[in-house]
């Protein structure tokens, strides 16, 4: 197999004009694969660290240089001639040249974007979709091949949009018997059903972080409520044919073993702010609830699994944050029904693998994430089928680095059909 020749990056542009890291990996054999990676908005404690120039006069502050230097001159030159379909290998050594729990000496993003690069020019060396030739370094290779159930981003609050929604994302989640062209239309069909549902009722139609819309409402009921209404307007019936979900992002607000959100006067304790989800959860056939608590309240996260009960994913995100160590604890507190993955959170595609295995022999549904940075690389898409997620997490349909995704979904979708 061809060897590794050259590796270089630089600094460009992510789809919020912020700076990023794109690798180029170049192999003996003349093939090349570029990878670019995205970063997080609403950032978890336990994530790996990505290393930004914090030089005030560079794009105040937000420059990678840093890590683009990293790259060329420490990580390309410990690569240089290792065949590049040892991904184990590769991986295995810039964590050992990294040497941190939190990838604070190499980054996350020049590691990843290292990973990334290595694994679509292996599989471009293997003459493989990129989707295929990442099975090969899962241990149960038997999952089965399909398209995620892609959760469409309608509403955008907390950090993503920072109006006066506390929950950072409200979204629609398809019925799983769909098929994902069909997923497509639905997703389609509400958001355009939801923006003329704003426009009439005098709301804002601007979006967000990820392409959803933020309406000026009073509370977060108010936004749940023109979500189900907009579904109402369509051929598409809410608890049948679609469900809500709610991204909560807690950490946000929580200060002091408190909950504050614009729905309730009063601050909230754990309890009271579950029995609120649960509330929610009956009027709007909510099947999906992810960060609804901050990522250090374990009681609470224990509470909310026999609160909301087996038919309501609980969702782990910050909580767990792609982390083996967090996810060791959610598994052993019994706090989570559904894992969140992201690779920018833990800094190599080996290690992203791993975890995904773990929580799925803990009994955990699977769902791949992008960021709310995000640049037009669409390599997460056939990370996600790849390790069989159920579910697919890449914002709305707008922005073209969100559309990306879902087209690549859409080829992945015909590849898997000629491959039966």
């Amino acid at each position: 197999m061809a060897k590794i020749k050259q590796i270089s990056a630089r600094e460009v542009l992510n789809g919020k004009g912020i700076p990023t890291i794109e690798t180029t990996v170049v192999l003996q054999n003349g093939m090349s694969a570029v990878a670019s990676v995205p970063s997080g908005i609403s950032l978890g404690t336990y994530e790996a660290v990505e290393i930004r120039d914090k030089d005030p006069q560079r794009f105040h502050g937000m420059g990678v240089l840093k890590a683009v230097n990293t790259v060329n001159s420490l990580i390309g030159p410990k690569l240089v001639g290792m065949e590049v379909t040892k991904q184990q290998e590769i991986d295995k050594a810039m964590i050992d040249m990294d040497g941190t729990q939190n990838k604070s000496r190499l980054g996350s993003n020049a590691m990843l974007s290292v990973s990334i690069a290595v694994v679509k020019a292996g599989a471009y060396s293997s003459i493989m979709p990129v989707f295929l030739y990442l099975r090969q370094f899962l241990n149960n290779k038997n999952t089965p091949l399909s398209i995620p159930t892609p959760l469409f981003n309608m509403i955008e609050g907390g950090k993503h949009a920072m109006g006066t929604i506390d929950f950072q994302e409200i979204f629609v989640v398809p019925a799983t018997s769909k098929t994902y062209s069909e997923n497509l239309q639905i997703g389609f069909g509400i958001y355009n059903s939801l923006q003329d549902m704003l426009r009439v009722n005098g709301f804002s139609t601007l979006i967000g972080d990820v392409g959803g819309f933020s309406p000026q409402v009073k509370s977060d009921f108010d936004a749940i409520s023109l979500l189900s209404q907009a579904i109402d307007t369509t051929n598409y019936r809410l608890g049948f044919d679609v469900f809500i979900g709610i991204d909560g992002s807690a950490n946000t607000f929580y200060s002091n073993q408190r909950y504050k959100i614009r729905d309730k006067q009063s601050n909230l304790s754990s309890n009271d702010l579950l029995s609120y989800y649960v509330e929610l959860s009956k009027q709007f056939h909510i099947l999906y609830l992810e960060d609804i608590l901050a990522e250090d309240d374990w009681a609470g996260w224990q509470k909310a699994i026999s609160m909301l009960g087996t038919q309501t994913l609980v969702v782990g995100d910050d909580l767990t944050s792609t982390n083996p160590y967090r996810l060791q604890m959610a598994l052993e507190k019994k706090a989570l029904t559904a894992l969140v993955i992201k690779p920018t959170q833990i800094g190599t595609v080996i290690e992203a693998l791993a975890v995904t295995e773990v929580a799925r022999a803990g009994g955990l549904k699977i769902i791949v994430a992008n960021r709310g940075q995000e640049t037009t690389d669409s390599f997460i898409a056939d990370f996600a089928v790849g390790v069989g997620a159920e579910y697919c997490k890449f914002g709305a349909l707008a922005r073209g680095e969100r559309v990306i995704k879902y087209n690549r979904l859409l080829q992945i979708e015909q590849q898997l059909h000629a491959l039966k």
